[in-house]
């Protein structure tokens, strides 16, 4: 069976620096992150510039209109904390508005299609979003430099405007017919009516001038203030039910992390909403199941690997009463500075330039997270008001022995995430790999549909061990269409205090940068 297939070799190298390091799924915004280490920043100082300089120069994955997970180590106080801004329904929201239909597909999250399509396209689609108050709240709770300064690098991104190059018309022609349907989006993303050319740059309109407001005046301007309240207008225009007490009501949840325990590493990840339940019983499963003592993983290690994967998969699509998400567009940042304070953040505007909306008076690109509730009434995820986002695949996660951090980890992929996560986090722990040994090893995925997928470079025993308990898909990891996940990891040695980062070989713009490399 892995004769057939054409194979590709395509890897990449970490860096290592004793500066810190930065692992994003753009360079562009590493560099930005790496820049502020260099200037005296610390982790979460780097993970909150990267991740604004991610919605500018990867605005089809997160920006300020999406919402996600944050999780922290901070090593002086030798505590995990875990940052929940996830999406928040208006609290006017009437699920009348979105009547079943039939004729439409099922949406990314595996609910029945409504009319139009409304609840994965435009205004009616968007959430309020909570990414700002999310990166700001967790900038004055662990950073070190003040909102405006890890703003900086972001604002000189946009003024500059988005950077066009292959990857970025292929993702702009791939939402291009949503794009097409709203005027700012369309006069940015689609000049003269079609997807850039590379070699140029692309004005994002107000984005500079909302990200210069909120270096001066904080997240209050956009939670209540004169940015929300430009929002609002816009959104309002649209015909969205959001409202400004909406964005003066919305919440951070800071909180514990969610704990586990594998090979005696202990693993941090985001809570019960997040992947990380499935995430510690998939793990739980392998330690429970797996020899390790040849030393090296082998056939009956991807067995078991799959049926743990599978076995928490199918204990949470039976929790939340759904089928698993069939898609999705996120984005993952991990930090890591000299000191072994570190950063997992997942954050998302749900599909491909969410809900391929750029509000006139702000420009920014929102998402279109009502697409994470069921239109059906009664269960766990139906639409209610003011509801936040209660199921999500996305588990940044961070690894520590002995209160030292080892590595920090996540992903983007929707459902491909939490078996990526899984996989990376074991082969470390299992067998000793490093973190770019263990990124850019061969994956399978398995998340209790009706095959399990499997990269053709695992080697012949292995596709041959998995094919005897399932229906075996063989698929290379590819740049697209995306078959597994998106990694971008850190890891940190203490005794030599010298960072390592690296982005997954799938991702031909991502990277890893040292906080001495950013030049």
């Amino acid at each position: 069976m892995n004769h057939a297939v054409e194979h590709w070799c395509v890897s990449k190298s970490s860096v290592k620096s004793s500066h810190g390091a930065v692992a994003a799924q753009h360079s562009g915004a590493a560099k930005a992150g790496a820049e502020v280490l260099g200037r005296g920043g610390n982790a979460i100082d780097a993970a909150v510039a990267t991740a604004f300089a991610l919605g500018v120069v990867e605005p089809w994955m997160c920006g300020i209109g999406g919402s996600g997970y944050m999780v922290v180590w901070h090593a002086a106080t030798k505590t995990s904390r875990t940052f929940d801004f996830q999406g928040v329904l208006p609290g006017r929201i009437d699920p009348s508005d979105y009547p079943l239909e039939p004729s439409v597909e099922d949406s990314i999250m595996g609910f029945p299609g409504v009319v139009d399509n409304r609840n994965v396209t435009g205004y009616a689609a968007i959430t309020i979003p909570g990414a700002v108050k999310g990166l700001s709240v967790a900038l004055e709770r662990f950073g070190s430099l003040p909102f405006s300064a890890v703003l900086q690098p972001a604002i000189e991104l946009a003024g500059r405007g988005l950077p066009v190059n292959w990857f970025t018309t292929l993702q702009i022609a791939l939402a291009a017919r949503e794009l097409s349907m709203d005027p700012v989006a369309r006069s940015i993303y689609l000049p003269d009516g079609v997807p850039p050319q590379p070699e140029q740059y692309l004005d994002l309109g107000q984005l500079r001038n909302t990200l210069i407001t909120l270096a001066g005046k904080g997240a209050d301007a956009l939670y209540g203030g004169v940015l929300g309240q430009a929002m609002v207008d816009d959104l309002q225009a649209g015909g969205a039910r959001i409202d400004l007490d909406d964005f003066k009501q919305y919440q951070v949840l800071e909180a514990e992390t969610l704990d586990g325990e594998h090979r005696g590493a202990q693993l941090h990840t985001a809570g019960e909403t997040s992947g990380g339940p499935r995430l510690l019983e998939a793990l739980a499963y392998i330690e429970k199941h797996l020899d390790v003592s040849d030393g090296r993983p082998g056939p009956a290690s991807w067995k078991i690997y799959a049926d743990a994967l599978n076995s928490a998969w199918r204990s949470h699509n039976r929790k939340i009463g759904r089928t698993t998400e069939i898609g999705g567009c996120t984005s993952h940042l991990s930090t890591v500075d000299r000191h072994g304070n570190m950063v997992a953040l997942t954050y998302t505007l749900l599909s491909r330039f969410g809900s391929a909306v750029v509000l006139p008076q702000s420009g920014v690109l929102m998402n279109n997270a009502v697409s994470y509730f069921d239109p059906r009434p009664g269960y766990p995820t139906s639409m209610a008001a003011a509801k936040r986002i209660n199921a999500s695949n996305m588990c940044p996660t961070i690894a520590t022995r002995n209160d030292r951090a080892l590595f920090a980890i996540g992903a983007s992929g929707a459902n491909y995430i939490m078996p990526c996560v899984a996989q990376i986090a074991a082969l470390m722990l299992d067998y000793n790999l490093s973190l770019e040994q263990a990124v850019n090893h061969p994956r399978l995925d398995a998340s209790d549909r009706q095959s399990v997928r499997a990269d053709p470079a695992l080697g012949e025993a292995v596709l041959q061990e998995l094919a005897r308990y399932h229906d075996l898909e063989v698929a290379q990891r590819l740049v697209y269409p995306k078959l597994y996940a998106c990694a971008s990891g850190v890891s940190f040695d203490v005794v030599s205090g010298v960072a390592e980062a690296i982005n997954d070989p799938s991702q031909p713009v991502g990277a890893g940068v040292g906080g001495n490399d950013a030049g």
